[in-house]
């Protein structure tokens, strides 16, 4: 089953109708006040995987029901509920993925479309069970809970195997030693311009702000962009910077994620000055 998703990751035959999938997430979400909303900026996690539980836990929940006497009225319940809740999980699901790479968005097509058949066979057994069809609504609605069990299968692989939703600025921290290691002359700093070091093999952004310093990991959480070449803005009042590869903005002064795809902060280190030179250490 392993190999058989792995390939999915070659699939360019989905690219031609992932593209123009994508189109229209991008331009049903054009706003990136609901981008952040989707993405879970405003919960310091992504949204998706909490979303999910909800259609999932209804569903699984609806068929153990559905193996019991008496329970056709709230096995009914539970799918209409699981259905209803698909909804935000999908709009969630389909922000998070127009934000990915290729290969990344290929897997996750797949695993778009087998939740989309997932969500059809509980609508039809949902339309059965209103029209008192109940055997015919719990054998559609097993038969879509294995097709969405095959659906969080492939994301599963999208998200352990290929890295999509997880901070991937954290392998960089486990790299640096904890002790304190030494950045530079205080003097060396220029007030408000970010600067890339090496703590070690793990490069670092360093932003001066007066007499205070920030430094946090310079390869973005969502992707591993390079920070040190991103544009900064001001946001609120806050100077921030900007990923070039896919746009996820931090706060400079203490790594706070302001706008996604990323939904986690950059990870920040401790700082010190010692005899006129900035050092850090993991937190």
């Amino acid at each position: 089953m392993g190999r058989l998703v792995a390939t999915l990751e070659r699939l360019t035959i989905v690219d031609g109708i992932a593209d123009q999938a994508r189109k229209l997430v991008r331009g049903a979400t054009r706003s990136q006040r609901v981008r952040d909303l989707l993405h879970g900026v405003w919960l310091g996690h992504p949204l998706h995987p909490a979303v999910v539980l909800a259609p999932i836990g209804a569903w699984l929940s609806a068929a153990i029901l559905d193996a019991m006497p008496g329970q056709q009225a709230a096995a009914t319940t539970l799918v209409a509920a699981g259905t209803a809740t698909a909804v935000p999980a999908a709009a969630t699901g389909a922000n998070d993925w127009a934000s990915l790479s290729r290969e990344q968005r290929r897997v996750g097509f797949v695993h778009a479309a087998a939740n989309t058949v997932a969500l059809g066979l509980y609508g039809a057994s949902l339309t059965a069970r209103l029209r008192g069809r109940h055997t015919t609504g719990r054998r559609l609605a097993y038969v879509g809970l294995a097709v969405a069990g095959t659906g969080a299968y492939i994301g599963g692989h999208l998200s352990y195997a290929l890295g999509a939703g997880v901070n991937q600025a954290v392998p960089a921290l486990w790299l640096l030693r904890g002790t304190w290691q030494r950045l530079g002359d205080v003097d060396d700093f220029v007030d408000g311009e970010p600067t890339v070091r090496k703590l070690g093999e793990t490069p670092v952004l360093v932003y001066r702000q007066a007499d205070r310093f920030t430094v946090m990991l310079e390869r973005c959480a969502h992707h591993n962009g390079p920070l040190g070449d991103g544009k900064i803005v001001e946001i609120d009042g806050a100077p921030c910077v900007v990923c070039p590869w896919h746009g996820s903005t931090y706060r400079l002064t203490d790594g706070v994620v302001v706008h996604g795809p990323a939904a986690n902060d950059q990870i920040t280190l401790r700082t010190r000055i010692v005899d006129g030179r900035l050092e850090a250490a993991p937190a």
